[in-house]
């Protein structure tokens, strides 16, 4: 298991203790003096490879800023001299994302029952338009066999879903949004969003749907010269048809928009009446199936040879007549031939078959099963033919078109049958759209739609071996009944007239319509009150009884579109895609809850399971290709935009989905392979931990540090944001939640994707201290620590800034973790900002595990600073051979695979110039000025404490006395005379006078002059070569050994970096980090 210690002071307090603690760890590094740092160092074939060279490594002065560490950080001439021992070493990376918490909204409660909220509406939708107009045509077509097959798929797909919705139903309150609700609720806001608004827009062209099948019912049955658009020439009846369906639809969806506009109570009071149309209906086709068995209905047909002919163009089913001894032609004869006459020119066909008349209703008791069994599929414009029926072909098959004949209208086979069909099992959700109106939806959902399923799969299962027990097969296949004078062809066996069914499929239509367009608004009003998608919240306002007024006329408006289609067989693919990716989402749902086993999985609906519920989401993803294998792209497409739209723009929400449960068993299976062992140095990437400076007003100082964060990382691997704040926990608890609340905002608007994690700390050292050893869990802890540059370090009433810096150094050193110090941060770009132009300068000293490789390569794919080139200097010593350095250098980028332009710069000892050394006496008369003036401030505080008392003895006279007496008794002086004082005083002031004229007779340690020359001798060349430079990165020497002198290794790397605009001081963790391997 994960392990992670912490160390901690015993006690802390505040910047008194803070003085302390560092004077008792001077005394001890002086102690340790020479002793070194006592860090382990993982074994790399550069970083422990410098013995050898030691003894001429330290010789000279050019160096000496970098000679403590050259036993673990060899030069890169040494580095490079050993390529062929480059080998792989290990670090890790681990991928993760942050999501907040909040709160969701609530919404008002229900009204209606089981059966009128879920089952009435349920049975209406989905014993809707297909029942009457499609599906004796799909019987017909696909065969007995094969529409059983359809539709037993299609009733079990939503079967399983409707399992898998009882048991999302009835495992918490369900408001408003039904569907949406459930898939949101247990798989995100990401999913709930995108499968959401694709099930409305599903929802919304089932409504038109709906409202084609009314006007096909209306302008085909039930009042054909009710057309606009006439037919006036041969082949023109399928446009006008679709015109007219144009013009009516609009006037019916304007309509029923009305309607539901008034209020929803009145449609629940008019489904009543539809619902007992369509009832009445199936009881008619029942009753009509049973009178066949002893009473079939007369309904001839007429088939010249075995081809269906079209009633609409003649009335007698002849060639010609016989009356009076006379024989006359009849109109069919004149529609076949160029003249009423016995010996006219006649088609071919027409001239070698008879025309007969078979029954198109035989009967249930005829047989008519056998023959009806099989499919019949055809190509577009063919003509609907009896299979058993003698026929001899014609010699030519030209000019059929203006024939009365029975053709087909679209090309049929399997796949585009079930696609047509599964619209009429889509009613399902019907009753979950509208449970912000259900009295109990936990207990009316699953138990109205599973029984509404149940009724509507008896029914469609049992009509289709009806259908095709008791009518002929070219009956069947006629879609528009043509062969029975443009009779609806479900209305011929139904009893005791076919104008019950007609006018029942009318009445069931429109209340499918608007039961669509009762349940599509609130869908759209309870997504955009939820403020997932942000373009559509003005959809979650309406009137104050909380209709949805804006959502409604949206969804009559997309309605429409729709109706422009004006083809019911185009538009039902389209529902098919959109109703089946919501089903699939659900039946994911269901499987995800249950096999996590989250304890707030507790469904009252016990009769589920996650095999099932998988079946099921197995089941809609092969019917959507089934249907339409494009379509079925398109509408993934139409969803993953959605999903990525919420989750780029969306507000973020925390509804304890099934998704997160899942991101956070995969979270914790991932950390535990992770802390099984680190990842290959391939994958390695700094891990960062920022160190952020907040002022008063906790807020960040420095924002440019998270710009340049983010354009480091890319949004890739780990980031931690951390900050200090000084005070114990129980008082800043108020501040600490603004602070974190501050850091969060800014990196959103920076885009940086990680965590903030906020410190409270008697003083700000052992916050930092506290930070870097344990942020992070698991394997998945920081690698290297990013932080600005202490601008303000010199300055005496932030005397501690300086030491917090250097403390951090060494804290990062001994936790073997990368630092990175970006100095001049505010002149850092922005992520808006682009450079067209410039150079990333690396300035290659010593070799610690190929940190100053990668990060110009990582930058570099970042928009701000794609355009920089990358140039890399190394800095050749008086026995280097610079010629083949540079060689080896480029040899060693090529195996990199690194582009960048190299240099070798020759830096040749000289003698130390006298403003190095005057440089380095005043850094250390500075330094020792310091000291004085601390020590005169303690004198000048000790001196006041002696006036306060002497003025407090001077008062309490009896007092005085007491503790004169108790003196003498015991030889100790404990009270201030005027003399006392006064000498005490000139004794202070003649110290001071003389301490301070020792600070301008002393001379400058050797050490320091050499290290001063280094940083002086560095800075000069990298000025000359990179001063105009968008980026510079360089070494960052370690600290020294002895902490005497911490404040002169700033003022070294003050000197190092001087006259730059932009410098990112780079310190390796020892590590290897970049490899030439693949």
């Amino acid at each position: 298991m994960p392990t992670s210690f912490t160390v901690v002071p015993v006690e802390a307090q505040g910047e008194e203790r803070d003085g302390q603690q560092r004077e008792e760890e001077d005394e001890r590094d002086e102690r340790d003096r020479g002793t070194g740092d006592g860090i382990a160092r993982e074994s790399s074939p550069f970083i422990n490879n410098a013995e050898l060279d030691r003894g001429n490594m330290y010789e000279g002065k050019n160096m000496a800023l970098f000679e403590e560490e050259m036993d673990s950080n060899p030069m890169v001439s040494s580095l490079l001299n050993k390529l062929a021992n480059y080998t792989n070493l290990t670090q890790g990376v681990v991928e993760h994302e942050a999501d907040e918490d909040s709160k969701r909204k609530e919404v008002k409660g229900p009204r209606m029952g089981t059966f009128i909220g879920v089952y009435l509406p349920c049975l209406q939708n989905i014993l809707g338009v297909i029942l009457f107009l499609r599906l004796t045509w799909i019987v017909g077509t696909a065969g007995v066999l094969e529409s059983f097959i359809i539709v037993f798929m299609c009733c079990a797909c939503t079967m399983l879903t409707a399992i898998s919705m009882s048991a999302i139903a009835t495992n918490g309150v369900v408001p408003a949004g039904g569907s949406y609700y459930m898939i949101s609720r247990s798989l995100g806001p990401e999913f709930g969003g995108a499968v959401g608004l694709c099930f409305y827009l599903g929802t919304t062209f089932a409504g038109a749907m709906y409202i084609l099948g009314t006007i096909e019912i209306l302008l085909t049955y039930i009042s054909p010269s009710a057309a606009i658009f006439k037919v006036e020439d041969v082949g023109e009846e399928t446009e006008a048809m679709l015109n007219n369906m144009r013009v009516y639809g609009t006037c019916i969806i304007i309509l029923m928009a009305i309607v539901v506009f008034v209020g929803v109570k009145y449609v629940n009071k008019l489904a009543l009446v539809f619902l007992a149309c369509v009832i009445l209906s199936i009881f008619a086709i029942y009753a009509g199936v049973i009178k066949t068995a002893f009473d079939p209905p007369d309904f001839p047909i007429c088939l010249l040879g075995n081809r269906t002919l079209s009633k609409r163009s003649f009335d007698v089913c002849a060639k010609f007549t016989e009356s009076n001894n006379e024989t006359k032609t009849t109109h069919l004869w004149r529609l076949f031939c160029d003249s009423s006459l016995l010996n006219a020119t006649c088609d071919d066909y027409f001239s070698l078959n008879n025309v007969t008349e078979i029954q198109g209703i035989p009967g249930i008791m005829s047989g008519v099963l056998t023959d009806n069994l099989w499919s019949a599929y055809s190509e577009k414009g063919s003509i609907v033919e009896k299979k058993d029926q003698p026929s001899v072909a014609g010699s030519e098959e030209s000019k059929m078109g203006g024939l009365p004949y029975v053709f087909t209208d679209i090309m049929t086979y399997f796949t585009m049958l079930v696609g047509i069909y599964f619209p009429s099992v889509t009613g399902i959700m019907a009753g979950s759209n509208r449970s912000g109106d259900l009295k109990d939806a936990q207990k009316s959902i699953p138990t109205g739609t599973i029984l509404a399923i149940s009724t509507t799969s008896f029914i469609y299962l049992s009509c289709i071996v009806l259908f095709g027990a008791c009518i002929e097969g070219v009956i069947l296949r006629d879609k528009f009944g043509e062969a029975v004078n443009g009779n609806l062809v479900v209305g011929t066996l139904a009893w005791p007239s076919p104008w019950v069914i007609v006018i029942g499929s009318f009445f069931s239509t429109c209340g499918a319509g608007l039961q669509s367009l009762t349940g599509a608004p609130r869908l759209l009003q309870a997504i955009a009150r939820d403020g997932i998608v942000p373009f559509i919240q003005i959809f979650g306002h309406g009137k104050a009884n909380g209709e949805p007024t804006w959502a409604l006329l949206l969804t009559a408006g997309i309605c429409e579109i729709g109706i422009l289609i004006a083809s019911l067989d185009s538009v039902a693919p389209i529902l098919s895609m959109f109703f089946l990716m919501c089903y699939m989402f659900v039946n994911l749902a269901c499987a995800v809850q249950t096999l996590l086993r989250t304890p707030n999985w507790r469904p009252r609906f016990k009769y589920y399971h996650w095999t099932l519920s998988f079946l099921g989401m197995s089941l809609c993803l092969a019917l959507m290709f089934i249907c339409s294998w494009y379509y079925a792209l398109i509408a993934m497409l139409i969803a993953g935009c959605i999903y990525k739209y919420i989750e780029y723009r969306g507000a973020e929400k925390e509804w304890g989905d099934g998704i997160r449960g899942l991101s956070l068993n995969a979270a914790r299976y991932a950390l535990l392979r992770v802390e099984d062992g680190p990842p290959h140095t391939k994958n390695w990437r700094p891990q960062l931990l920022v160190l952020l400076n907040l002022d008063n007003e906790q807020l960040v100082k420095h924002p440019r540090l998270l710009s340049f964060t983010s354009q480091l990382k890319a949004g890739k691997g780990l980031t931690i944001v951390g900050s200090v704040l000084q005070g114990i926990y129980l008082d800043k608890c108020t501040e600490t939640q603004k602070a974190e609340e501050n850091v969060k905002a800014l990196m959103g608007v920076e885009k940086t994707k990680g965590f903030c994690q906020i410190v409270v700390s008697p003083n700000f050292r052992d916050g930092i201290s506290y930070l870097i050893q344990s942020a992070g869990l698991g394997g998945m802890k920081h690698n290297t620590v990013l932080m600005a540059w202490p601008q303000s370090w010199k300055q005496t009433e932030n005397r501690f800034s300086w030491k917090n810096f250097v403390d951090t150094v060494r804290e990062t050193t001994a936790a073997q973790q990368a630092l990175l110090v970006a100095k001049n941060i505010d002149l850092f770009p922005t992520n808006q900002e682009r450079f067209t132009e410039g150079n990333i300068d690396v300035w290659w000293i010593v070799h610690d595990g190929g940190m100053l490789m990668l990060l110009p390569f990582l930058l570099r794919q970042h928009k701000v600073w794609r355009k920089c080139k990358m140039r890399i200097f190394t800095v050749a010593q008086m026995d280097d051979n610079s010629i083949q350095m540079k060689k080896d250098l480029q040899m060693f980028l090529y195996h990199l695979r690194l582009n960048a332009q190299v240099e070798v710069v020759e830096m040749f000892e000289n003698d130390i110039s006298a403003f190095t050394y005057e440089k380095t006496l005043m850094m250390e008369q500075r330094s020792q000025m310091l000291k004085q003036m601390q020590l005169s401030k303690n004198e000048r505080e000790r001196e006041a404490q002696l006036i306060h008392d002497r003025n407090t003895a001077s008062h309490s006279a009896s007092a005085v006395e007491a503790s004169v007496a108790t003196a003498v008794s015991e030889k100790v002086q404990m009270t201030w005379t005027k003399e006392k004082f006064v000498a005490e005083k000139h004794k202070n002031k003649d110290s001071n006078v003389s301490g301070f004229k020792d600070i301008f007779n002393m001379k400058p340690n050797q050490s320091n002059v050499r290290r001063m020359h280094t940083a002086v001798k560095l800075n000069g060349v990298v000025l000359n070569k990179s001063q105009h430079a968008q980026l510079v990165l360089l070494n960052m020497p370690g600290p020294p050994k002895n902490r005497k002198g911490d404040e002169n290794y700033m003022e070294f790397l003050e000197v190092l970096t001087e006259g730059l605009d932009r410098v990112l001081l780079v310190r390796g963790s020892g590590r290897e980090v970049i490899t030439i391997y693949s």
